[in-house]
C-alpha cells in the first residue's frame, strides 16, 4: 500500500466535548515532559488540546491528570 494511502493514529487523543482549554486549561499541555501537545482553536471558534508530534514516550501524565477526562493515551500492544 502506498505510504500517502496509509492511515495513521497519534497515541494521544482528545474528545474536544470534555476539553476546557476554552476556559483556559492547559494542564496536559504543562505535565507532558516532551511537550507535544498544543491548544489549538476549533472550527467554532474554541479550543482545544491537539497533539503537534507523534513523539509520545506514552508516560500517561495528561491522562492521568487532566481534570475532565478528556486526554486518552492509546498505548501499543505490546506495552502494555
Amino acid at each position: 500500500m502506498p505510504l500517502a494511502q496509509t492511515s495513521t493514529t497519534v497515541p494521544v487523543v482528545v474528545n474536544d466535548d470534555l476539553c476546557i482549554a476554552d476556559k483556559g486549561c492547559t494542564v496536559c499541555v504543562d505535565v507532558c515532559p516532551l511537550d507535544v501537545l498544543r491548544i489549538v482553536e476549533t472550527d467554532d471558534g474554541g479550543k482545544t488540546a491537539y497533539m503537534k508530534y507523534d513523539e509520545c514516550w506514552y508516560c500517561m501524565p495528561c491522562e492521568a491528570d487532566c481534570p475532565t477526562g478528556a486526554v486518552t493515551v492509546n498505548l501499543p500492544y505490546l506495552l502494555k
